[in-house]
């Protein structure tokens, strides 16, 4: 720890002593994507009791309301889709252009930078995608049931980041870190997934057209064009070429994320706002008041601009009618005893609780005492523990890939209890973990001393603290 992460704090009248306190780990950027999160938790959880209910109440007719057919046409073109499918191809395109844009800005300035950092949460990643699918595998490894072994192997970030959030400060940053880029790492892993393995047929044609309309993406951003309208009318263009070329078209929204520019902003844009806003103050007229405006806005990355805008709408928004358009199962006592006797079932419960807890605690066990990688801060072993096992609700992706996986409605449907059922579980059994063994087991990182207790007494000058 270098001397600027110390502060001077007297413990007795008298000289002052020095101690070691960590600083905080997170950016005022990495506190607004969390409170969002959050926020889309609860959401979330009222938008999928509500699902459930709806499905179950008689006659309510949830189906046939998202399977209502709609056309959208331009000219001589047009597709038709259901409700469903606007929002599982359309509307969470949003959502996974934030993960894209999320992924970009952490690789870029963020966390994924420093290879130590993100050692541990990587490996713990890969545990929690390939122990998941291999239980399942272990239930249905034959039949047409095999296809969904995608469906345990996510984690839920909104739902993880919103359970995190109620344990306030005795959650450490640094836990929270580590869970938030284990979640992105595993969306890559579930991205990759879903492109090679959950795609039936492929447009060569259209094909074609999303290499040249990557290009172009990629284009803007070697150009450093700062403006998101080019971004924006490219990017529509590439939801189109998706879309037609058999792709799952969210996947358009992950490569417009990645490409947005993150990095930051050359210093001299600042002495552009300072003349543009001089004039604007000395000669307020339309014309400089935008040329001010537009210099601010070019002061910061695209990546920000974007995700700032986009990110409530995806988890207030997409990601709650997401939701109540997948998550409403019928569970009368026939659909629960099918379940019961479900190697369907009883994979994706095992997979997403068993998979994530042993494969990420494993995998990050072998990070930290092979020297790896390291998780300074408050962060113990017990934290560790409760956070893979929340890892285990997998909820978002995990009823994502359901509808891409499974065409029958029965396979679906034990698919869906066991996601509920295995995230319901993953909830209480991580939640009571952390609790109650989050301060009982050794530090992770072994060399670490943990800062003494602050004193207390009338001579602690309390303009010493951090802010």
């Amino acid at each position: 720890m270098t001397s600027e992460d110390t502060i001077g704090v007297p413990t007795r009248p008298g000289p002052a002593a020095r101690i070691s306190l960590p600083r905080s780990y997170v950016s005022p950027t990495m506190l607004r994507f969390l409170a969002n999160e959050a926020g889309s938790a609860v959401l979330l959880l009222a938008a999928t009791v509500a699902a459930v209910a709806w499905a179950n109440i008689p006659g309510a007719r949830y189906e046939a309301f998202w399977s209502t057919q709609t056309l959208f046409r331009v000219g001589t073109w047009s597709t038709s889709l259901d409700l469903r499918h606007w929002v599982n191809d359309a509307a969470m395109a949003v959502f996974f252009l934030v993960v894209g844009l999320e992924i970009s800005r952490e690789v870029t300035v963020g966390e994924l930078r420093n290879r130590r950092t993100v050692v541990v949460p990587a490996l713990g990643a890969v545990g929690g995608l390939v122990l998941p699918a291999l239980l399942y595998l272990a239930f249905e490894h034959s039949g047409p049931a095999t296809t969904g072994w995608g469906i345990p192997m996510s984690t839920d970030t909104a739902f993880l980041i919103g359970i995190l959030a109620l344990f306030g400060p005795r959650c450490p940053d640094q836990l929270r870190l580590f869970l938030l880029t284990l979640a992105i790492v595993d969306d890559i892993g579930a991205i990759v997934v879903m492109a090679f393995f959950y795609t039936p047929k492929v447009s060569a044609p259209a094909l074609v057209a999303v290499l040249v309309l990557f290009l172009a993406l990629a284009f803007l951003r070697w150009a450093r064009v700062w403006q998101l309208q080019p971004y924006i009318l490219v990017g529509l263009a590439l939801w189109c070429a998706v879309y037609a070329s058999g792709l799952h078209p969210t996947l358009a929204g992950v490569l417009i994320g990645l490409l947005v520019p993150a990095a930051r902003v050359d210093v001299a844009q600042g002495d552009r706002v300072r003349f543009y806003g001089k004039a604007a103050i000395e000669r307020a007229d339309p014309v400089t008041a935008r040329l001010a405006a537009a210099a601010a806005r070019a002061t910061v990355p695209a990546n920000d601009r974007l995700q700032n805008a986009l990110h409530p709408v995806s988890a207030f928004v997409v990601v709650p009618v997401f939701g109540l358009a997948n998550a409403g199962v019928l569970l009368n006592g026939h659909a629960l005893r099918s379940a019961a006797t479900s190697g369907m079932t009883m994979g994706v419960i095992v997979g997403l609780l068993a998979g994530n807890a042993i494969g990420i605690s494993a995998m990050t066990w072998v990070a930290l005492r092979s020297g790896l990688g390291d998780l300074p801060g408050r962060v113990r072993y017990g934290h560790l523990l409760g956070g893979a096992v929340l890892a285990g609700i997998g909820f978002t992706i995990s009823l994502f890939i359901t509808d891409l996986a499974l065409t029958d409605e029965v396979l679906r449907r034990d698919a869906k209890i066991g996601v509920l059922a295995g995230s319901v579980l993953a909830a209480a059994l991580g939640s009571v973990l952390l609790r109650y063994l989050g301060e009982r087991l050794p530090l992770c990182s072994i060399d670490e001393v943990e800062p003494p207790a602050l004193p207390t007494g009338p001579w602690l000058d309390p303009t010493l603290l951090p802010g």
